[in-house]
């Protein structure tokens, strides 16, 4: 209310001044002499101000006048938006201010604001390929996704704006966790734009979800093609498409395109760990034992790995426990201070029961580099070498709450896998899984470590009480005999089976 009367106030004042300044014009006297083709034109000042204004409005006129010839020239030489141009300068002017605010909105996150400007930019500029994007992006900021899918549905519908319109498309099933409808958005994607790099990652990943694993190879063809994949990352991801492949044939009983797949996994990338053990066990039933050796052989001079020793051993499953040491020496010599060979040297000399041996095959790892697997083989060892019971279960309890040692995690989420898959179950982001220790949560050992006196007191209270009931037995015996020798011969059986049944009790 204020306000407006303040507009009220201000224009009274400016009308009020303005008749002001004219009448204070017309009585001043005479001011200039204007003589033009011999006549003499006397001026006063209003008479020169308006002739002012004239003068500056024919200039105006004729500036206009001159951009209307130039645009109708460039019209004539072919031009075909010359003369709407000129004549839609200013509103371009303003759709542009607007266009640029809305971009400006849409940085400080207010998706309202970019609506707005959008909707205004667009009425003044006709251009639904700039305004549009702008008016979706702040539909999806705002939390509008039908705004935004009807404005991504307007771009398919051009030409110029499909490939852009389909991407907005596909990212939003991605995020309604419509994977099917977006994958097929994503081929789409790809077939208007084949060297887009961002499409090709969207729809590897999905397909790799969907266990497409043909499609995600041609996928991944098409990526090293258009140079946006390193040649070095195209043949792991190839190797781990292709071993995704054999275990499905595996599955199926397809054997043949199982070893087929799973020899070319190997080939690809010769320290895919799962790659190596599958190849090797398809070369063992098809009894080809050298064949898996090399295969083990090679991957475990890269990088030692459990799965790899567990191949190994199966080539040859019914050897002694002294054979099969024989047999891993090859193993055991190629990475000797790496802490996975010493596991395994000291599990084979547990086998053989060579506690010593093994001892020394472990030597310091489980106070150095301490896990569940290093402490438990020290609490076999101390069994196997006869040490005392509190010994073993000292070891077995330190085992409870240290680390699980190398396991498969998830480079992008860090969820821990009992075995390799090629996509994470968790997060499910495709070959992401690595062979590493999980860092340790002090949370999850809590539990764990507060059960611990519990556990190992009542190892010992049971213990405690074996070794006094044992005690107990002995002094009633004791006595039982002696005071069976000081009964007279002559006692009759009844009272004799009467004070003998707390000692038969006992035992």
């Amino acid at each position: 209310m204020l306000w407006s009367l303040l507009k009220v106030l201000i224009f009274i004042a400016i009308v009020a001044g303005l008749a002001f300044g004219v009448g204070y014009l017309t009585e001043i006297d005479d001011v200039a002499l204007l003589t033009v083709a011999g006549r003499e034109f006397i001026l006063t000042p209003l008479v020169a101000i308006v002739l002012a204004l004239v003068l500056l409005l024919s200039v105006w006129l004729l500036f206009k006048a001159v951009g209307l010839i130039v645009a109708t020239l460039r019209f004539l030489n072919g031009d075909e938006t010359a003369i709407s141009r000129y004549f839609n300068r200013r509103a371009e002017r303003k759709g542009f201010e607007a266009l640029a605010e809305g971009m400006m909105a849409l940085a400080a996150g207010e998706g309202r604001l970019a609506i707005r400007k959008a909707e205004r930019a667009e009425k003044y500029l006709q251009r639904p390929e700039l305004t549009k994007l702008v008016l979706a992006q702040g539909a999806e900021m705002a939390g509008d996704p039908a705004l935004a899918a009807k404005t991504y549905k307007a771009l398919v519908a051009d030409n110029r704006t499909r490939f852009v319109g389909v991407r907005g498309l596909m990212k939003q099933k991605l995020d309604a966790g419509d994977t099917d409808t977006a994958m097929k958005l994503a081929e789409k994607a790809l077939a208007l734009r084949p060297k887009n790099e961002e499409v090709q990652t969207t729809l590897l990943q999905l397909q790799a979800r969907h266990e497409d694993w043909a499609g995600a190879r041609a996928t991944l063809a098409k990526a090293l093609k258009t140079g946006n994949v390193p040649r070095d990352l195209h043949k792991r991801r190839d190797a781990v498409l292709a071993l995704a492949h054999a275990r499905d044939a595996m599955g199926e009983g397809k054997i043949a395109e199982a070893t087929r797949d799973a020899t070319e996994a190997n080939r690809l990338a010769p320290s895919l760990v799962p790659a190596a053990a599958m190849a090797a066990r398809l070369a063992i039933a098809e009894k080809k034992p050298k064949v898996a050796t090399k295969i083990l052989k090679s991957a475990w001079s890269t990088d030692p790995h459990p799965d790899l020793a567990a191949a190994f051993a199966e080539i040859a499953p019914n050897e002694t426990p002294d054979e099969r040491l024989k047999r891993f020496r090859p193993l055991l010599a190629m990475h000797s201070g790496n802490p996975e060979t010493k596991l395994l040297e000291a599990e084979l000399q547990i086998a053989r029961e060579d506690f010593p041996a093994a001892r020394r095959a472990l030597g310091d790892l489980a106070e150095t580099h301490p896990s569940a697997r290093s402490l438990t083989l020290m609490a076999a060892i101390e069994r196997g070498e006869g040490s005392e019971d509190r010994i073993v279960r000292a070891w077995l309890a330190r085992a409870v709450t240290a680390s699980r040692g190398p396991q498969w995690i998830c480079g992008n989420c860090g969820h821990v896998h009992a075995e390799w898959r090629p996509v994470c179950a968790n997060c499910e982001s495709f070959d992401t899984l690595s062979w590493e220790e999980a860092p340790q949560s002090e949370a999850a050992l809590a539990g764990p470590a507060q059960m611990l006196p519990l556990i190992v007191g009542a190892l010992e209270d049971k213990s405690s009480e074996v070794v006094e009931n044992a005690d107990t037995v002995e002094v009633e015996d004791a006595v039982a005999s002696r005071d069976g020798a000081e009964e007279p011969a002559s006692q009759d059986a009844t009272e004799n089976g009467e004070e003998r049944a707390p000692a038969e009790a006992a035992r």
